[in-house]
């Protein structure tokens, strides 16, 4: 069946504090884990050392546990809201890792830094964006020939009857704000044939695959 529900935009910031209090709280260990076995799956060879960049990195789960994966990276987080940053600060601290995990309030395109990453990740970020052509060209400055890069996100249900039975399937046990955020997410994320489209206009020479029921992932290095 051909996908005809259109994208439905949705803020680009979580920045209310009860929003950043709600993720932080909440359970996402499975689909964070599955985000690091997708990066250990894609990149075996990967050395377990460099420069990692998380965009829209939210309460800083998956840099903490990719850190703890691999503990010879030094991490850069952002986040266009502070008030998704706050938690992840406070577990930066308590768990010692201040030294390997900085975290930044900063919206995308990220311009003018001349820092250089050897892996540039992404989890959920893409469907936020009303201009989606701004996380490319951040990956594409602040990447380097050989850059690890690896995006994955929600892909867009052929209805808002699918979409509010995913939510039910996977979140009905969450808070209210927790899924309403996720319809809204669900209706405002892209297509593989769209993210394709994407990277075609960006001039990137990366894979796009759907992974799951309900997530696509960009992955390959830089050129």
């Amino acid at each position: 069946m051909v996908n005809r529900m259109d994208r439905i935009l949705e803020p680009e910031l979580m920045d209310e504090v009860e929003q950043g209090i709600a993720y932080a709280q909440a359970d996402f260990s499975g689909p964070n884990i599955q985000f690091l076995n997708l990066f250990a799956e894609k990149f075996p060879d990967f050395s377990g050392n460099g420069k990692v960049l998380d965009l829209g990195c939210g309460p800083a789960d998956i840099l903490v546990r990719f850190v703890q994966r691999y503990p010879g990276c030094q991490c850069v987080g952002i986040d266009g809201a502070e008030a998704m940053l706050a938690p992840g600060r406070e577990v930066v601290i308590r768990k010692n890792l201040s030294s390997s995990i900085d975290l930044r309030c900063q919206c995308l395109p990220i311009t003018g830094n001349e820092q250089k990453f050897q892996v540039i990740f992404s989890n959920s970020l893409l469907h936020h964006l009303h201009q989606p052509e701004i996380l490319w060209q951040t990956i594409t400055h602040c990447g380097e020939p050989d850059t690890l890069v690896l995006i994955m996100d929600l892909f867009r249900p052929q209805s808002k009857k699918e979409a509010r039975r995913i939510v039910e399937t996977y979140a009905g046990d969450e808070p209210e704000i927790l899924q309403t955020d996720f319809y809204n997410s669900l209706l405002a994320s892209f297509r593989v044939s769209e993210v394709r489209e994407q990277l075609r206009q960006a001039g990137l020479v990366l894979d796009c695959e759907q992974v799951s029921d309900r997530h696509l992932a960009v992955w390959g290095k830089l050129e």
